[in-house]
């Protein structure tokens, strides 16, 4: 079964999410931002969420993180937890 490791930043708005990608398009530094923003306890370790398998995430996540390209911002991405911008570390 296909894994996958990745973090991501959580935030409950489109509108919030869009600036925080605006600031890491410009070289912002993921992992702090994670800790200042993402409502997920993820956030407190940077948005790391660790190995995980394909099907483990909601539709919308897993497409992202599957489907996407390695170590690019992807998103905003929508799913029932608000919007979250990921980053694809790896797959296997």
């Amino acid at each position: 079964m296909p894994t996958a490791s990745a973090c991501h930043i959580l935030v409950k708005t489109k509108t919030e999410a869009e600036s925080i990608k605006v600031k890491l398009d410009k070289g912002a530094d993921f992992y702090k931002l994670a800790k200042q923003f993402s409502t997920c306890p993820s956030g407190k370790k940077g948005g790391d969420l660790g190995e995980f398998h394909k099907g483990d995430m909601v539709p919308a996540f897993d497409k992202a993180v599957f489907g996407g390209p390695l170590l690019k911002i992807q998103g905003p991405i929508k799913t029932q937890f608000g919007f979250h911008l990921i980053k694809v570390l790896y797959r296997s």
